[in-house]
């Protein structure tokens, strides 16, 4: 797989827009996918997301300035386009007196998709707990092993501010683990 610098030269060219775009998806779209799926807990709203994902992708690569990098500024599109979701989830809940909350756990749950053992499950059902920008900067540095530098460019906020709140979601998470296997 070509690397970002590259799929972006190949961009640049006359023509070759599409071609370089289907290298971004092939390059991007499972990570993507996992990413989103971890804070929907739902397979068919994370492929929706993935979807609205890559059309915004594409729309907006023409405009790309190469500021930050390509992968940060891609993942910044999917964090945004999913804490969006799950912001509109939990209105249209909250109007509807029903908790989103609840609704995220029996969605995990219910996921005919997740093989986890009962830790496992825990874990997810701690994190399902945490605020959703907490839990997207948890994923994106435990799950997906990200560097503070670049979730700071996806979350768009300071390296410290990220550490603290990873820190405090890993001690809320930590807490919930040792209360469920006491």
């Amino acid at each position: 797989m070509p690397e970002d610098k590259d799929i972006l030269e190949i961009y640049k060219q006359e023509g070759k827009q599409e071609y370089a775009f289907n290298l971004l998806v092939r390059k991007y779209s499972e990570r993507l996918y996992w990413h989103i799926r971890k804070l929907t807990c739902s397979h068919d709203d994370a492929n929706d997301l993935l979807q609205s994902t890559l059309v915004k992708i594409w729309q907006n690569l023409p405009t790309f300035r190469e500021e930050s990098k390509l992968y940060t500024w891609i993942y910044r599109i999917a964090t945004n386009e999913t804490l969006t979701f799950l912001k509109r989830k939990r209105l249209s809940s909250f109007l509807s007196l029903s908790d989103y909350d609840s609704v995220l756990e029996n969605k995990l749950q219910s996921d005919k998709y997740f093989n986890g053992d009962k830790l496992q499950l825990a874990l997810q059902k701690a994190i399902l707990k945490l605020p959703d920008k907490q839990r997207a900067v948890f994923n994106l540095r435990y799950f997906q092993q990200m560097k503070y530098e670049d979730i700071s460019e996806i979350m768009n906020t300071s390296v410290g501010a990220l550490k603290a709140s990873y820190h405090h979601a890993y001690h809320k998470i930590k807490a919930e683990l040792e209360n469920e296997f006491e």
